[in-house]
């Protein structure tokens, strides 16, 4: 099937929405953040896939305290099916596990990108939302990922080079990719006026110097001891902790996401997030 031909069988599928959780700096909670959010939008009654794209530091798999047997590398060497890599974890959430292999994949076949488009395309009925958690930083696999996905949401907390590596990222973004639209996420806060005076701060910046990025407020997570507490268990605190107050947050987030509706979505998300992905967008230095 021609690209024209399967992008329009696309748009009149159900749409898949493609969400890049990203953030300028490590540590600032990025993959619980995409694993709670996953389970938070599954509770909702959504199917999700999560991608664990992060390549340098892969561990969506050890948060859900199970061992990844294949990854993407096993799928790209023609030995493994997409849903034979995939682990299935809590309330169905399906996580894809990281590989250095997706460095490959703009280099594939014709035939192996058919292949690719092809096997998400039998996953379509079954996913309402693909999240892709990102590497931290603003290095090509981010930058990447980041482009080919529908929706950018960026963790952040309030320390300085959090708040600085995040701007820097919105500002490759949206400087060198034309990328202007991003969803805010305060992360281990005191409460909402602090998740307020973040966010404003990153719009005040973002809008003396970038004019053409918007920024939303999509949410925030207070600090809460349950997070390492699910840590150390390998268990998601979605699940290990689901009346603590960061329970409660993610919960919102989910809902706040699933009723947005994105500019432009016009049902046609995955197969144009699967042929960005094989053609690899030109990444500008």
């Amino acid at each position: 099937m021609s690209e024209a031909k399967v992008a329009l069988a696309d748009a009149r599928a159900k749409p898949v929405r493609v969400v890049a959780v990203s953030s300028g700096k490590g540590g600032v909670g990025k993959s619980n953040i995409t694993l709670g959010l996953a389970l938070a939008l599954a509770s909702l009654g959504k199917k999700i896939l999560v991608w664990d794209a992060d390549l340098g530091l892969a561990n969506t798999d050890v948060l859900l305290g199970v061992r990844a047997q294949y990854t993407i590398h096993d799928w790209l060497k023609g030995e493994k099916t997409l849903r034979e890599i995939v682990i299935t974890g809590p309330l169905g959430v399906k996580i894809l596990p990281a590989a250095s292999g997706i460095l490959e994949l703009g280099e594939i076949s014709e035939a192996d990108k058919q292949r690719l488009i092809s096997e998400f395309e039998a996953w379509r009925e079954d996913l309402d939302f693909l999240l892709i958690d990102t590497a931290a930083g603003i290095g090509p696999n981010v930058i990447f990922f980041n482009l080919v996905s529908q929706e950018r949401l960026v963790v952040v907390t309030n320390e300085p080079t959090s708040l600085t590596d995040a701007y820097a990222l919105i500002k490759a973004l949206s400087t060198k990719h034309d990328q202007n639209q991003f969803y805010i996420v305060p992360n281990m806060v005191r409460g909402a006026k602090e998740a307020r005076a973040i966010f404003e701060l990153l719009s005040n910046v973002s809008g003396l110097y970038l004019s053409k990025v918007s920024l939303d407020l999509a949410g925030f997570l207070p600090f809460d001891e349950a997070v390492p507490a699910a840590v150390r268990a390998q268990k998601p605190f979605f699940i290990k902790s689901p009346d603590a107050p960061v329970t409660n947050k993610i919960k919102d987030l989910a809902v706040y996401l699933s009723q947005k509706t994105p500019p432009g979505f016009g049902g046609g998300g995955l197969v144009l997030f699967l042929n960005r992905l094989v053609s690899r967008p030109r990444l500008v230095d």
